[in-house]
């Protein structure tokens, strides 16, 4: 666990991306198998221990601090198992603390009411830094500025390796990799895991700078919408069919009604939507049904699932990744013929000879509930990544709204010390009296401050907080955020009624009165607005 430990701490406080790739790579070449593996698993989120849950952690500090004690310290520090880690009076720390393998591959083996036990244990064994690195793990969430993608790529280079190719591997591997570590040291061929259902990589887009358009040409682009949904992969062959999201992870149990409808052997790359009587719902429908383990047909039938397909990636046996988008346009477009699968149909191409009517589109797609547009550029094959130029996204401008900061509560990871996480809300009239307006919450926003703007706010927050609500502090109702979102919903979770997509902070607006931001009948006018200008799917595709 302390080199476990150590990793976890150096990527904390490690905030460039080659510095964490470093320290990773460093990890795999010192630390034997499993350990590295279990470690790889951890950083990519594979791991879970359904006996050891974060209501345990609260169970055992309870047994050995004064609870108001942890509280006031719960809420000082913001993160679960920093606190625990800190706060716990172990003994002295052992002089052979457990391995990684062995902590992951006890709690993965032991019932349930074991778990407590064998934790209690290594917790009394171990320093803060370890009780640290064991909490997370046992947690989930690590938040050390990981993405799964960025463990992957550090494996990658390890083995010297393409990316692509190992996450192409990922999903017919399990912890702790031994085949995979096996083949990136050469000492193992590939191993061997290709099979239709698999995962392939996905291709992204990089948003557009406007500035390049004079240096782009249109006839070298193909456009279609950028449609308001999930990106999704589905992968089907041999009798089997799964449905991936953009970053592999196997969603199918949530949306069986699409899996139902497939009895073909191809992979496809598309867009996961809601749509009823052939018209496209909007992204909150959607997320009724994201995440959820299990589905009841009451809800199928209420937010019925729909796949809109943009590219072709498998037919069969054959990889068509290869070809240029033209290509792989046709394959896809004779596909869909041969085989017409229920709830699913083509993006269609827009038609466009220069880059004024191509904006032109793009000016419309807020009114028919539309993200913006994706330009592909003809000639490009199926690239796994981001890579710079085939393809852009240029999405509809921002949306903006001046609302008042309500509640804050500490942030996680390396802003666990600061309040960083900002519920805000816009006026409305709270009873018979046209004056007595009242704040209610429309959104909460993470992101969009810098560094040096978040010190600001946080002393803020602490100088005007008039309530605490456990761990939320309530502020006095004075200061103005002006806030970019997507579009704005109607949700049953906000007293407001709605709900803001993708909320930011655009700016902190030190110079407003707070009685001058905007109203709620104001975001609701925006539901109204995109209500009249709904898309209807293309008929004949």
């Amino acid at each position: 666990m302390r080199a476990f430990a150590e990793l976890l701490e150096g990527l904390t406080f490690a905030p460039q991306r080659n510095a964490k790739l470093r320290l990773m790579d460093r990890y795999f070449r010192q630390r034997p198998d499993p350990d590295r593996g279990y470690g790889l698993a951890a950083l990519t989120g594979d791991l879970a221990f359904t006996g050891a849950k974060p209501a345990l952690i609260r169970e055992l500090v309870a047994t050995r601090v004064d609870p108001i004690l942890f509280a006031l310290s719960y809420d000082f520090v913001g993160d679960l198992a920093e606190t625990a880690a800190l706060i716990w009076p172990g003994g002295s720390p052992s002089a052979s603390p457990p391995s990684l393998a062995a902590v992951v591959e006890t709690l993965s083996g032991a019932g349930r009411k074991d778990v407590p036990a064998f934790v209690e244990g290594w917790l009394d064994g171990l320093d803060a830094s370890a009780r640290y690195a064991l909490l997370k793990l046992i947690t989930g969430g690590l938040r050390v500025g990981v993405s799964a993608r960025l463990a992957k790529t550090a494996a990658a280079g390890f083995g010297g390796v393409p990316l692509a190719e190992v996450e192409e591997l990922w999903h017919g591997l399990k912890p702790p990799y031994l085949d995979l570590f096996a083949w990136l040291e050469g000492r193992k061929p590939r191993p061997e895991t290709r099979s239709a259902i698999g995962f392939r990589p996905l291709m992204l887009a990089n948003p557009l700078d406007e500035d390049e358009l004079d240096r782009l040409d249109p006839s070298a682009y193909a456009c279609e919408w950028k449609w308001d949904g999930i990106r999704v992969q589905i992968a089907a062959g041999n009798g089997e069919a799964r449905l991936f999201s953009r970053t592999g992870d196997d969603i199918g149990a949530s949306f069986p009604d699409i899996l139902a409808d497939v009895d073909f052997a191809a992979v496809l790359d598309g867009e996961l939507l809601v749509a009823r009587e052939r018209e496209i719902a909007p992204f909150n429908d959607l997320q009724q049904r994201l995440g959820r383990k299990a589905v009841t047909r009451a809800m199928m039938t209420r937010y019925p699932a729909h796949v809109r397909l943009y590219d072709i990636l498998l037919d069969g046996d054959e990889d068509l990744r290869g070809l240029p988008l033209s290509e792989r346009r046709r394959r896809l477009e004779r596909w869909y013929d041969a085989h017409r699968p229920g709830r699913m149909d083509l993006s269609p191409l827009l038609e466009f000879a220069d880059w004024a009517r191509l904006a032109a589109l793009r000016a419309s797609s807020r009114a028919a509930g539309i993200e913006g547009l994706m330009l592909k550029q003809w000639r490009s094959p199926y690239l796994a990544g981001r890579p710079k130029g085939p393809w852009f996204k240029w999405k509809r401008a921002p949306l903006t709204a001046d609302c008042v900061l309500m509640y804050a509560q500490r942030g996680h990871g390396k802003r666990s010390s600061f309040y960083s996480d900002y519920t805000f809300g816009c006026w409305r009239n709270g009873g018979d009296d046209a004056t007595a307006d009242e704040l209610v919450p429309v959104g909460k926003a993470y992101s969009g401050f810098t560094d040096a703007e978040l010190v600001e706010l946080d002393r803020w927050v602490r100088r005007n907080t008039v309530d605490n609500f456990g761990p939320v502090r309530v502020v006095a109702p004075a200061l103005v955020l002006e806030i970019a979102f997507d579009a704005v919903q109607v949700s049953t979770r906000h007293k407001s009624g709605v709900a803001m997509r993708f909320p930011r902070v655009h700016r902190i607006r030190w110079d407003k009165p707070a009685a001058e931001a905007d109203r709620l009948e104001a975001l609701r006018a925006l539901i109204e607005s995109a209500a009249t200008g709904g898309e209807k799917l293309a008929s004949g595709r």
